[in-house]
């Protein structure tokens, strides 16, 4: 846990990947399930921000 945070820290593409990604799943998850429309509402918004976080972040330093 702590190699994750000290990756987020030192701006590292491994732990900022992996938080984009999750990112990524949770907005696929949000738009997927039926019962709750605040999540469908922004479902959208959250994918988006996980995709160009990946983006972004897949031009930083090993």
């Amino acid at each position: 846990m702590s190699d994750f945070l000290h990756g987020l820290t030192r701006f590292r593409r491994g732990s900022w990947e992996l938080l984009a990604s999750v990112l990524i799943a949770v907005g696929v998850v949000m738009l997927m399930q039926p019962l709750v429309l605040w999540a469908y509402t922004y479902s959208f918004i959250v994918t988006l921000t996980g995709t160009v976080m990946f983006i972004v972040v897949s031009h930083f330093p090993d």
